[in-house]
């Protein structure tokens, strides 16, 4: 046990641009942790994080590093959680994995707390997976819809922002800004990547003044691996392994907060005012709904916020089982560190509750 009563927490991958999201969430929300150990590769150990108003050194990834953790939460790349994750479990830590190394194993729950809360307690491998942030954006309000009428079908488009590629990604997008800048374009094919010329970085394309119909790396048939990853995804979170899902993501030049088109079809015939009320109340969304106002939600609006935003609610023209969305969430923070957080504070009840019935 921790000697504050409280579960020992680390933060392994506390350098990166997730990681450094996480640090201030652990700062802004309840204060449930002993100690909090941040955990990084070799070459930044010994570097000082503010976590809480402390500042606390950074410890190297050895299997020391997890002895007395009781929860830890990854953030580094598939291959490095893939091996550590599992080490982390075996010293009995719970893993929450950021990553995509386990989302789709079948002993390994893929949890959204607002949607699915009760699988995080089964958990074979001691791990828990977190989805990735193009799921997270929708599934949510998603999740609330599919409580009350029942999903039968999806079709989605999202419009991703380059943070989404990591620290690369906004490197590139600053970077053709500057290229760009001053130059008149937008007159003949090919002036921008001519502008831009070798700094497309992450992307098959330039991404400024642009948008890239491409997400990930390739998959079977055309697909790419970001747009398998929102149906697969989706089908677990939800439940439903047959859910028939199309999905296009899209690359947009905006440094945070991801977008989508949601058209999802339902059980029976649905009503606009119904869904409104259903995601008005949902824990975790908000409602942004006034066209004739100019209402909706935008990256530049939803950026730095917590909930999935929601507007454009409307029937669709031909079909009064399904409903058109537009919803937006930052990738960083619910997209990634902050689902994390609420995962790993659900185990941190179980861990509190375990330890007052000793």
């Amino acid at each position: 046990m921790a000697p504050t009563g409280k579960p020992t927490l680390a933060v392994v991958g506390a350098t990166g641009a997730v990681g450094a999201v996480m640090l201030r969430i652990l700062s802004q929300r309840a204060d449930i942790w002993g100690e909090i150990r941040l955990i990084a590769s070799p070459r930044s150990a010994g570097r000082k994080l503010a976590v809480r108003g402390e500042e606390v050194e950074v410890v190297a990834l050895t299997e020391d590093a997890f002895a007395g953790v009781d929860i830890a939460m990854f953030d580094v790349p598939d291959a490095v959680a893939a091996e550590w994750a599992p080490i982390a479990a075996a010293h009995g830590a719970v893993v929450v994995d950021n990553s995509g190394a386990f989302r789709m194993d079948p002993d390994v729950p893929l949890v959204v707390p607002e949607v699915n809360a009760h699988a995080a307690r089964n958990r074979p491998r001691g791990i828990i997976a977190n989805p990735n942030c193009t799921t997270l954006t929708m599934i949510v309000a998603l999740g609330a819809l599919h409580a009350e009428f029942g999903l039968r079908e999806l079709v989605v488009s999202s419009y991703q922002a380059v943070s989404g590629a990591g620290r690369a990604g906004v490197e590139t997008l600053r970077a053709q800004l500057s290229l760009v800048a001053g130059t008149e374009l937008g007159t003949s094919p090919g002036d921008v990547r001519r502008a831009v010329g070798d700094s497309t970085g992450p992307f098959p394309e330039p991404v400024v003044l642009n948008v890239v119909p491409w997400a990930g790396s390739l998959a079977e048939d055309g697909w790419s691996s970001e747009e398998m990853k929102v149906r697969d995804e989706s089908r677990k979170i939800l439940g439903l392994p047959q859910l028939p899902v199309a999905v296009t993501c899209v690359r947009v030049p905006v440094v945070t907060t991801h977008s989508l088109t949601v058209h999802a079809r339902f059980q029976g015939e649905v009503s606009v005012d119904g869904a409104r009320e259903i995601l008005a109340t949902a824990p975790g969304v908000v409602l942004c709904d006034d066209p004739a106002a100019g209402e909706f939600p935008t990256p530049a609006d939803v950026v730095g916020t917590d909930p999935t935003w929601v507007g454009r609610v409307r029937r669709a023209l031909d079909d009064p089982t399904a409903l058109e969305l537009f919803v937006c969430g930052d990738n960083l923070r619910k997209g990634a560190a902050l689902n994390t957080a609420q995962i790993a504070e659900l185990v941190a009840q179980e861990w509190t509750a375990a330890e007052e019935h000793r």
